[in-house]
């Protein structure tokens, strides 16, 4: 799955990795009844509701997407602590490369796993990733039943308000 990235975006959220779905076709969240792409739009990161086909206009706002691995599964929960914990280093690769302000891990889960942070919280990180900022999210899958859309896109509107105070 390729990554959206360029340099010196606002924000690069970082999934867990693909699912089958979003494998098969090549789009992140790609799997009908994911909400990032909703969150997104409902917390005033987009201006209309987006589809997975027309993710590369977020560029055009700043916004880029990659993930911890790159390894297509069923559900997260197939990876090994292993493969975060590699997804870490390869993330905190493509950030020293291209310098976003943000970096959104998209799952509180695998965050505390590939971090090595048992007790991390939804929300802004103490540390940072190189020079970026780090904030976890909940993970928008719709095979995640913890966080109704409701409460994903206020955790989406509070990146949002962080990023706009410069």
């Amino acid at each position: 799955m390729p990554d959206l990235i360029e340099p010196n975006l606002e924000v690069l959220f970082c999934g867990i990795n693909p699912g089958l779905y979003s494998g098969a076709t090549g789009h992140h969240f790609a799997r009908p009844g994911n909400r990032f792409w909703p969150a997104l739009q409902r917390s005033g990161f987009t201006p209309t509701l987006l589809s997975p086909w027309e993710e590369r206009s977020l560029l055009d706002l700043g916004i880029g997407i990659t993930n911890l691995v790159a390894r297509a599964t069923a559900a997260a929960s197939d990876l090994t602590e292993a493969e975060l914990r590699a997804g870490r280093r390869r993330l905190e690769g493509k950030v020293r490369r291209y310098t976003p302000r943000w970096v959104a891990v998209v799952g509180i889960g695998a965050y505390r796993t590939a971090f090595d942070r048992p007790r991390a919280v939804i929300g802004p990180q103490p540390e940072r990733l190189h020079r970026s900022r780090l904030w976890v999210l909940p993970n928008p899958s719709g095979l995640n039943a913890n966080h109704q859309i409701a409460e994903l896109t206020q955790a989406f509107e509070a990146l949002r308000c962080a990023i706009m105070e410069r």
